[in-house]
C-alpha cells in the first residue's frame, strides 16, 4: 500500500460461528474467516464501519 495513506492491522479474534449472516459477511468483507487471521487495511470511513459492526469479533490497532 502507498506509505501515505493510512492503514489498520485487523485480527480477528471471535468466532462467526452462531453469528448473524450479516456480521460472517462483514468478516468475509475485511478478508478475515479464520480465528488470528490478521489484515492490514486502508483507513476509510467503510472500513471503520465494518469494524463497528463487528467489533465483538476483532482486535484492531493503527499501523505505524
Amino acid at each position: 500500500m502507498p506509505e501515505d495513506k493510512k492503514t489498520i492491522v485487523v485480527t480477528q479474534t471471535g468466532s462467526p460461528i452462531g453469528r448473524r449472516h450479516d456480521q460472517r459477511e462483514t468478516l468475509v468483507g475485511l478478508g478475515l474467516n479464520k480465528l488470528h487471521r490478521t489484515r492490514e487495511l486502508e483507513d476509510t470511513p467503510a472500513v471503520r464501519g465494518m469494524l463497528s459492526k463487528v467489533s465483538h469479533l476483532v482486535r484492531w490497532e493503527a499501523a505505524e
